[in-house]
């Protein structure tokens, strides 16, 4: 009965709850080994080549090209998964993925050789997450949803340290069987899919199909000429453009402002695992301590908070505190994000997942991208504290902007009725009534769209 297939709109769905869907786990565990196998690869790739080359450069390639497919054709490649069967695409990314990174292992390759194929391994990367966006939604119901996101945005967060960690100490031994590490991940994450998520039909039929540069622009379209829709695109946006910087920008700040009391390496450390930390804790704390209805109300008020978190960087503070304000900052944007993406994805038409998801996270990857390098290059004019600290006080006034020009409740309402029906999975609207929260609504079945279809951003 659909009284035993949500959680109650009284209060937030529970772990136990999330993890009790036996699709879920499968997805969670592939999705977890794979995180730790990339981070894995790509503290041991970055090694091996600077010892083949002594090149920061190509060693810095290395590691920069996992970012490639997505800025020259992540929406692109993530349609694709639009137009198969969402297990599929996840399995077959894996395997090519797990036969890539075998070839990458293979002792005294060429440099060049490898960089090809890292290159071809993370073109796998837009349609296997956009497929995996797309499923969630699908086996996790209202908010469920919801609080599946902020787990998988903080085991992603957790993934990143773990897996640079453990592939900088296995690397420095024998890069190789880090490589090997990988491939193992994903040919594992193949399995666990395969065995344990039913196969459903592509989102996107062949009588549906046009061109694939049609159906990307489609996704672009959809995206941007929805209000709603557009709203949080420039919320997620605004966020990214700034929670990025103190990740960016921590060796420069651990080298000219450690002083005396710490380590330049270990306070860099500390900075850069701020943020991770204040995203694990606040994806885990909002997502599960505070009801859905309350956290439709934190959404803009976090918004602000999240970049007023790093004004004070303007008075200099040595990394200890910078690493407190970026761990405040990271804890305000895992706040709402899960939300933003629930109601992002409850506001599509069946048929847009993947292709929203390929905008969405292409979008992320260009601004982070931007803005380090932006801010990178004003603190080789300007001294590093004032360009965080004025970066910051500007995301202030632009999220201050967002979060009034955030639309009402009505409009959302409307907005996601109409894609319920367009979706065909309601003949009558949403009945809204005194809940305040979208994804409290029942569970939208096979044939309509969920929140993590738009990203996994997040992841």
């Amino acid at each position: 009965m659909v009284s035993d297939e949500r959680p109650s709109p009284e209060g937030p769905a529970t772990f136990r709850e999330v993890f009790a869907q036996r699709e879920y786990r499968a997805v969670f565990a592939a999705s977890t080994l794979t995180w730790v196998g990339d981070y894995v690869a790509k503290a041991a790739v970055t090694l091996l080549i600077y010892r083949e080359t002594e090149s920061v450069a190509l060693s810095a390639a290395a590691f920069a090209v996992s970012y490639l497919p997505w800025l020259v054709g992540g929406p692109l490649l993530a349609t694709i998964a639009e137009r198969h069967p969402f297990r599929r695409v996840m399995v077959v990314c894996d395997l090519l993925r797990m036969v890539l990174m075998l070839l990458v292992a293979i002792p005294g390759a060429p440099v060049p050789v490898i960089l090809a194929l890292l290159f071809a391994t993370t073109l796998a990367n837009p349609p296997s997450q956009a497929a995996r966006s797309a499923l969630l939604p699908l086996i996790l119901p209202g908010d469920r949803l919801v609080v599946g996101l902020s787990v998988n945005a903080s085991v992603g967060q957790a993934a990143q340290v773990v897996g640079y960690l453990l592939g900088a100490a296995v690397a420095t031994v024998n890069p190789t069987a880090a490589l090997l590490m990988n491939a193992g991940a994903f040919g594992l994450s193949a399995v666990i899919v395969r065995l344990g998520v039913r196969d459903r039909p592509p989102a996107m039929t062949g009588e549906h199909r046009s061109h694939l540069l049609r159906e990307t622009a489609a996704g672009f379209s959809m995206v941007f000429r929805t209000p709603v829709l557009r709203a949080i695109a420039i919320l997620v946006f605004s966020a990214m453009l700034f929670s990025i910087v103190p990740e960016g920008l921590a060796a420069a700040w651990a080298n000219e402002h450690a002083g005396q009391s710490m380590n330049p390496g270990l306070a860099q450390a500390v900075i850069m695992a701020a943020t991770p930390v204040g995203f694990i804790l606040g994806g885990l704390i909002i997502g599960r301590a505070v009801a859905p209805a309350r956290r439709l109300l934190l959404l803009r008020p976090l918004a602000v908070i999240a970049p007023m978190a790093l004004v004070p960087a303007l008075f200099d503070p040595p990394p200890v505190v910078v690493a407190l304000l970026a761990a405040v900052c990271g804890f305000a944007v895992a706040g709402l994000l899960p939300m933003a993406n629930g109601l992002f994805v409850q506001a599509l038409p069946d048929g847009f997942r993947a292709r929203a998801f390929g905008v969405m996270a292409t979008g992320v990857q260009v601004i982070q991208g931007a803005a380090v390098l932006v801010t990178g290059l004003l603190a080789e004019r300007f001294p590093l504290p004032i360009v965080v600290g004025v970066w910051s006080a500007a995301g202030v006034v632009l999220m201050s902007i967002v979060a009034l020009r955030w639309p009402d409740q009505q409009t959302v309402a409307a907005s996601i009725d109409a894609a319920r029906a367009a979706s065909g999975g309601a003949d009558e609207p949403v009945a809204h009534g005194g809940s305040t929260d979208p994804t409290s609504s029942d569970d939208p079945g096979p044939g309509h769209m969920g929140p993590e279809r738009a990203r996994q951003v997040v992841t």
